[in-house]
């Protein structure tokens, strides 16, 4: 149950139309003037437009006008385990966002205002749940099949611009812990990372999943940018079993599962100046950023009961022994460290992240993932990306340790340490509309060296993965 995408494509679009509205609202007079009796320009065609239906007869235009946009994306992928596992099977599944959005001051007259809603409708099977068992999902979009509210929020400027405070509904891998060139890949932990995706209640205000909250951000500068906000602590609301069931619409708006706090400063090396007028840095850009959380609820302990005994002693009361609140801390960095020239397509980049939480009271203790990603590999495929990365969860020292007091009173009983994720994957731009990608996993030791449901006295074996994902905007 993890990532979605950072900054989904549907809002991409969004962005795209209020920028061709932009030009054309600011065109030299000269320009109208000249063009006055000259026929309406042609709309793009079919492989160029920047979404399948274009302006649709004019509608989008005419919406943009008035403050609105909307996106509309499908992606569907289908996974393959072809090696290791519980099973050896394929899945198919898919996901559908809708979006709308509203610039109020366009609508209303009111400046600095943004209005956000969004759905998912998620259809499919989920090949890691059926037959990987990983703690690091082979596809971010993987979840429970439903129809969900996703994120409604508002969002307002203040300050001349440089800060802003958005309130409602939220998911948090939006803006928080997010990894420019982390998102070439399928894998979930490349996106809302497997170390709060495991830690967190419900796996935290994520993908498929949000939170009631409050988000302020400033930015003072061209290169800091802070982050501050509390949240609902637990996105599917009480009761125990599957968090997407227990909040199967998104319409749980719970207050009453204490709170999570979160920070991060961002640091932008060699950012494109906000004034257009000002000259481009000549070196390459990049992004730092440093994070916290905390969480006010309480957590299990990985080991211990609430006797002091060892939850695998048969004496044992099995009620583990629960310690108040949790918290991690995070770093991240994306740096593009080659480009032929400033104009060229073709870029090489790399990030890394870096996570870590106390032992005692959480499955995964430390994450770490990193990769490459190289723009526009060949000639003429200026959009196309191909990138490798990889992705280590270790399991929390107390997790650990239950895994060796089991073995001690059940022989053979696996030990547990970490799990790796290899991935290597090609994303083909086919249109702008239109992406496909083609990718493959390779999992070491899935959820760290768990046993086999079918045989526990060995764990669950390595798996090989490959799967196509194919992404269109409407």
């Amino acid at each position: 149950m993890n990532k979605h995408f950072n900054t989904t494509p549907s809002f991409r679009v969004s962005r795209f139309c209020a920028a061709a509205l932009l030009a054309f609202a600011f065109a030299p007079a000269a320009f109208a003037q000249a063009n006055d009796a000259a026929a309406p320009a042609a709309p793009p065609g079919l492989w160029d437009r920047a979404t399948l239906f274009g302006d649709m007869g004019g509608l989008r235009p005419w919406l943009g006008d008035r403050g609105i946009s909307f996106g509309l994306q499908e992606t569907s992928e289908y996974l393959n385990n072809l090696s290791g596992g519980v099973h050896r099977s394929g899945a198919y599944d898919g996901l559908t966002e809708m979006s709308v959005g509203v610039d109020t001051q366009k609508a209303f007259g009111l400046p600095g205002g943004i209005f956000n809603v969004s759905a998912l409708q998620i259809h499919g099977s989920n090949l890691t749940q059926r037959n990987l068992l990983a703690l690091q999902p082979a596809s971010g979009i993987e979840a429970d099949s439903t129809t969900r509210l996703w994120e409604l929020w508002y969002q307002q400027g203040f300050a001349g611009g440089k800060a802003d405070v958005k309130i409602g509904q939220q998911s948090l891998d939006q803006e928080f812990m997010t990894s420019q060139y982390a998102n070439t890949f399928m894998n979930a932990t490349f996106g809302w990372p497997v170390l709060p995706s495991v830690d967190m209640p419900a796996g935290g205000p994520a993908y498929p999943l949000s939170a009631l909250g409050v988000r302020l951000r400033a930015m003072p500068s061209d290169t800091w940018t802070v982050l501050a906000g509390v949240f609902d602590g637990n996105p599917s609301g009480n009761g125990s079993g599957d968090p997407q069931k227990l909040n199967a619409h998104g319409t749980n708006f719970n207050l009453h599962d204490g709170a999570l706090f979160i920070g991060e400063v961002q640091y932008a090396l060699n950012p494109a100046p906000s004034d257009a007028s000002a000259a481009k840095p000549s070196g390459l850009p990049g992004t730092y950023k440093v994070g916290f959380w905390y969480d006010t609820t309480q957590f299990a302990d990985q080991r211990f009961d609430n006797t002091g005994l060892s939850l695998a002693n048969p004496a044992s009361t099995g009620v583990p022994r629960m310690h108040k609140g949790d918290y991690g801390v995070y770093a991240v960095a994306d740096q593009m460290i080659w480009r032929p020239a400033a104009d060229s397509p073709q870029s090489l980049g790399v990030f890394a992240r870096v996570m870590a939480a106390p032992g005692d009271r959480n499955l995964v203790d430390l994450a770490v993932n990193a990769g490459v990603s190289l723009k526009a590999p060949f000639k003429g495929r200026d959009n196309d990306v191909v990138g490798l990365a990889v992705g280590y969860a270790q399991i929390g020292s107390h997790a650990q340790d239950l895994a060796s007091d089991t073995a001690a009173v059940t022989p053979g009983y696996p030990s547990r340490s970490a799990e790796t994720v290899l991935e290597a994957t090609y994303q083909y731009q086919v249109a702008p509309w239109w992406q496909m990608q083609a990718d493959f996993q390779y999992l070491f030791r899935p959820a760290g060296g768990i046993p086999d449901p079918q045989n526990a006295a060995r764990r669950v074996g390595d798996e090989a993965i490959v799967g196509v994902r194919t992404t269109i905007a409407f």
